[in-house]
C-alpha cells in the first residue's frame, strides 16, 4: 500500500501546473487562481500563418499558437456578430438565446442568465472589458457601449480613434451598401496608437498593469478586420495589390447550391477581379494591423510576469468569406464563414500543438469555468475542451453545429471531421453535403449522390440531435 501511495506522489510531482489543477478532482486549494486574457477579434477568418496561409502576415497570433493549442476545426454557432457573441458568452445555443439578429439584447429572453465574465466577477475576479465583446454596430457604435451587458463587468472602456473620426474619407467599393456591410477601406496616415484598436491595446495593458496583483478576467475586443478595413498605410504596403491571391473558383460552381445558401447576390456584388483584389488586400492589411495589437498584449503579459498564471484565449465571432463561391463576409454556412480561429494557452499546458477535433465557440464557457475551478450553477450547452488541451488528439465524438436565418427560413448545419451537412428550411429549401476529405473547397454537393444516401441519412439524424429546441417547436 505504501508503495502505491509513493508512486502516486511521484506521478503528481511530474504533472505540469495545468495538469495538476485538472487532476485535482474539484479540490479548489490545488487549483491556481488563473487570470484570463480573453481576446475577441471581429470578422476574422482562418487566413493566418498558423493556419497555413503563407500569404497573410500574422506573426503574433502565430506565436500565441506556439504557446498553446490551436483548434483547426472550431466553429461559430451563428455566423453573425450578436447571435454568435450572445451564444458564446451565455453558454447557450442560438435557439435558446433566441438571438438571430443585431437588435435584440439577450437579457430580454434570458434575464437571469449568468454570463461568462459575470461568473468570474461573481467569484471575486476583476472583470473588465475594453472594446467589442458583446455586439456593437461597426463602425456606427464605436466609442459607445453598444449592446453591452453591465452585469458582466466591473469596468468598461470604449476607445474611439481616428478611424472613426475620418469615416468620411473611406473608399466604398459597394456604395449601395452601408459601411458596416460594405467592401470599404482606407489606408491612413499616423500611428497604430491613433486607431481604435491601438487604443484598445493600450487601455487593456493599463488595466493589466493596475490589476497584476489580483485575479482578473480581462476581455479585449478588437474591431478589425471588420469592415471598413482601416489601418495605417504601412500594413497595406505589405500586400502589393497585384500579388493578392483570389480564392479558387470553378465554372458552374453554384449549379448544385440551393438558392437559400447564398448571401452575396449577385456573386461578388458584381465587382471585377481588380476591385476584389483591392478589397481582399485591405482585409489582409487590417488582419496584420490587428495582429500587431495582439502582440502588444502578449508582450505585456510577459513583461508583467503574468505568463505563469494567465490563460490566454483568442477567438473570432465567426469566419469570413472573401470570394469563395462568389460570397463575401458572413451569414453563410459555407466552411469559410462557419469556421473560426481558436487558440487557448494555459500555463504549464500543452504548447505548439493542433487539434483536429470539431469544437464550438459555445465550448469556451465550460472550458474556462473548469480550468479556473468555478461552478456556473446553470446548465451550459457546450462541452469543456480540457481533455483536448491536455491531449489535442484525444478521443472526441462531438460534432459542431452552425445555423443562420434567411428571413423566416433557417439553415442548419452539422460538421463532423469529414463532412458538412446542411438543411435549408428543414430540407424544403435545399440540402447540401460536402466531403472535406476530398473536397475542402466545397465545390461538389453530394446530397443527391446515390453513393452517399447512408451518409445523408446518418447526418440528418445527427443534425436533428443538435437542434432539439427547433425540433420541439416544429412538433407543436
Amino acid at each position: 500500500m505504501m508503495k502505491k501511495y509513493a508512486l502516486l506522489a511521484l506521478a503528481a510531482l511530474s504533472l505540469t501546473p495545468f495538469a495538476a489543477s485538472v487532476a485535482a478532482d474539484g479540490d479548489d486549494k490545488a487549483k491556481p487562481k488563473y487570470n484570463v486574457l480573453f481576446i475577441a477579434v471581429d470578422d476574422l477568418n482562418n487566413d493566418l500563418g498558423t493556419y497555413g496561409n503563407t500569404f497573410v502576415k500574422s506573426p503574433n497570433i502565430d506565436r500565441l499558437a506556439k504557446r498553446g493549442v490551436r483548434f483547426d476545426k472550431a466553429y461559430t454557432q451563428f455566423p453573425l456578430c450578436s447571435p454568435s457573441r450572445s451564444s458564446l458568452l451565455t453558454g447557450q445555443r442560438p435557439d435558446v438565446t433566441k438571438i438571430y439578429e443585431l437588435q435584440t439584447h439577450f437579457r430580454k429572453n434570458l434575464p437571469d442568465i449568468v454570463t461568462l465574465p459575470q461568473l468570474f466577477k461573481n467569484n471575486d475576479y476583476y472583470s473588465a472589458r475594453v472594446g467589442k465583446i458583446y455586439h456593437y454596430g461597426v463602425p456606427g457604435q464605436i466609442g459607445t457601449d453598444g449592446l453591452d451587458d453591465p452585469d458582466s463587468w466591473n469596468q468598461r472602456v470604449n476607445p474611439k480613434g481616428r478611424d472613426k473620426a475620418e469615416e468620411a474619407l473611406i473608399k466604398n467599393l459597394t456604395p449601395d451598401r452601408g459601411l458596416g456591410s460594405a467592401l470599404a477601406w482606407r489606408a491612413t496616415e499616423g500611428t497604430d496608437e491613433e486607431q481604435t484598436d491601438g487604443l484598445i491595446a493600450s487601455e487593456a495593458i493599463k488595466i493589466m498593469t493596475e490589476k497584476k496583483n489580483e485575479p482578473f478576467f480581462l476581455a479585449v475586443g478588437f474591431f478589425r478586420p471588420h469592415t471598413p478595413y482601416v489601418a495605417p498605410q504601412k500594413y497595406f504596403d505589405m500586400y502589393p495589390v497585384d500579388k493578392v491571391p483570389l480564392p479558387k473558383e470553378i465554372p458552374n460552381d453554384l449549379d448544385d447550391v440551393p438558392e437559400a445558401a447564398l448571401f452575396t447576390k449577385p456573386p461578388h456584388w458584381g465587382l471585377d477581379e481588380v476591385k476584389r483584389r483591392e478589397a481582399l488586400r485591405a482585409y489582409y492589411a487590417t488582419i496584420t494591423f490587428m495582429d500587431a495589437q495582439v502582440g502588444k498584449l502578449i508582450d505585456a503579459v510577459d513583461k508583467l510576469k503574468l505568463a505563469e498564471k494567465t490563460i490566454i484565449v483568442l477567438w473570432s465571432d465567426h469566419g469570413y468569406n472573401v470570394g469563395q463561391h462568389g460570397q463575401w463576409m458572413k451569414q453563410s454556412l459555407f466552411e469559410n464563414s462557419a469556421r473560426v480561429p481558436l487558440i487557448i494557452s494555459v500555463p504549464g499546458g500543452t504548447k505548439g500543438k493542433a487539434s483536429g477535433r470539431t469544437v464550438e465557440l459555445v465550448d469556451i464557457y465550460p472550458t474556462l469555468a473548469e480550468l479556473c475551478g468555478l461552478d456556473p450553477k446553470q446548465n451550459l450547452q457546450g462541452k469543456s475542451l480540457t481533455p483536448l488541451l491536455k491531449n489535442p488528439s484525444a478521443v472526441w465524438n462531438k460534432p459542431a453545429y452552425t445555423q443562420v436565418r434567411r428571413g423566416q427560413i433557417f439553415g442548419r448545419s452539422v460538421r463532423t471531421e469529414r463532412f458538412r451537412y446542411t438543411e435549408w428550411d428543414a430540407g424544403k429549401a435545399g440540402v447540401e453535403l460536402y466531403d472535406h476529405q476530398k473536397d475542402p473547397g466545397e465545390f461538389t454537393n453530394l446530397a443527391k449522390d446515390n453513393n452517399f444516401v447512408i451518409t445523408v441519412n446518418e447526418l440528418a439524424v445527427l443534425l436533428k440531435k443538435g437542434y432539439p429546441e427547433a425540433e420541439q417547436a416544429a412538433a407543436k
